[in-house]
């Protein structure tokens, strides 16, 4: 049965049974995730959530990174996965409308130091990783395909989580059976377009899901149960389970080059493409029309006050990167915010929703983008996409310069090449905790 396929696989899949595309991948998903957690460490919400987790989740067994204070595997896991959905430009699936490595990366890590007391070598972790990329991507599909409702990443990458912890706890089947229920019925089942329509710190649940599925496993562990999770078990959805181990959904993740929703940067891309085609200076610029999917349309803050309006708009981050030339942290949070030529830009942005584009997602998002220049002349295209989707991936190369953009200004530029070279050697490493070594400590 699929069932049993899926907890073996949970339990036995090795580093050697990877192919090398899906092991590349791993460490490709990693290093990205880590980036960006560096790049959020300085936002308001990661402030407050790493202040919660040391006063409501301490303990020991785990640290908060870039802050150094001992907490439970739990707390970790729920203000380090917070702290990277602070920042929009981790890597997601087009199919989940969501986000495993906000998630499956800071649970992971949370989870080095638990029982059996051996290190984790650098291949036990990526293999882990992997194990919870494949649970957490294909329990988002199913519950997209049975819920009535859009729920956040958080409500399956909970499972994702909960899988991983159960291979480091080397929970039996049932156990880890238990863990995944558990996961399932405590992961946050939230509104997705009510964190759209009313953009806060709530973000996508990631953090909690981390959280509820690191939970989930220990409890499993120490005899709690579980009903049977659902978006596993039942009988309508083991298709999506068969290929377990034989498909990767891992090498279906796409990455951002820009910190703002996915459904935002089609129009991104569009509207820096048509500024380098036709030399477009902003000021120049008289008005744009966007047409696109009823989501990205949903989009509509213009002038942000917090960076998580700013995340969650479609007219802000199109005329940030007109001006900014891309969208990192500075042009989404402080002074960034009250640039008057990025508010004024904004300002004449028109959003058009089409039934046709709609219909393309989420198996592509699309935008049109038309802007008109101050002597008339109007520029088109059609079909902008964003870049860096699964199908034309970004090199080693710009994963690496990405990594250090977000990572400059943040922590000393030795820590991150050290931490780079980490992850991209950890096949070899014979303790992964290394990584915490340079993940962990505070910032002097």
């Amino acid at each position: 049965m699929a069932v049993d396929h899926t907890l073996e696989f949970i339990g036995t899949l090795t580093w050697a049974q990877l192919p090398p595309a899906v092991q590349r991948q791993a460490q490709r998903c990693l290093l990205d995730t880590l980036g960006t957690a560096i790049g959020a460490h300085t936002t308001q919400l990661a402030h407050i959530i790493h202040d919660f987790a040391a006063g409501c989740y301490g303990g020991t067994g785990a640290e908060l990174w870039l802050d150094g204070r001992p907490v439970s595997p739990p707390g970790a896991a729920l203000a380090n996965g917070m702290t990277i959905d602070a920042l929009d430009i981790h890597d997601g699936h087009s199919l989940t409308k969501g986000h495993a490595g906000a998630a499956i990366v800071p649970a992971l890590l949370a989870t080095l130091r638990l029982w059996p007391a051996s290190p984790v070598t650098g291949q036990e972790l990526l293999t882990s990783l992997v194990v919870g990329y494949e649970m957490a991507l294909r329990a988002g599909m199913v519950l997209h395909a049975i819920a009535c409702d859009y729920h956040t990443s958080g409500a399956w990458n909970a499972l994702g989580c909960a899988a991983l912890t159960a291979r480091r706890l080397a929970l039996n089947a049932e156990q880890t059976g238990h863990a995944l229920g558990i996961a399932e019925y405590h992961g946050p089942r939230s509104q997705m377009m009510r964190c759209i329509e009313f953009p806060t710190m709530v973000k996508d649940g990631s953090g909690w899901g981390a959280m509820a599925g690191v939970s989930a496993a220990l409890l499993a562990g120490a005899g709690f149960t579980g009903g049977p999770a659902v978006t596993v078990t039942a009988p309508d959805v083991q298709t999506m389970w068969a290929d377990l181990g034989q498909q990767w959904h891992i090498l279906g993740q796409y990455f951002k080059p820009h910190a703002v929703c996915r459904w935002a940067q089609p129009a991104v891309e569009g509207a820096l493409a048509l500024q380098r085609q036709h030399n477009l200076k902003p000021a120049d610029i008289e008005r744009i029309r966007i047409t696109t999917f009823h989501e990205a349309a949903c989009l509509t803050v213009i002038g942000p006050v917090t960076t998580e309006e700013a995340q969650y708009s479609l007219p802000f981050p199109v005329a940030a990167a007109l001006v900014y030339g891309g969208l990192g942290p500075e042009a989404l949070s402080g002074s960034g915010l009250h640039n008057e030529l990025v508010l004024s830009l904004a300002r004449r942005v028109e959003l058009v929703e089409d039934a046709a584009l709609s219909a393309r997602f989420p198996r592509e998002r699309l935008a049109h983008i038309e802007i008109w220049g101050r002597d008339g002349n109007r520029a088109e295209l059609r079909e902008a996409q964003p870049r860096w989707e699964a199908a034309d991936p970004p090199t080693d190369a710009e994963l690496s310069a990405k990594f250090h953009w977000l990572a400059s200004g943040v922590i000393p530029p030795a820590r991150a090449r050290a931490l780079e070279a980490l992850v991209w050697d950890s096949p070899t490493l014979p303790d992964a905790s290394a990584l915490l070594e340079l993940l962990a400590p505070a910032l002097a």
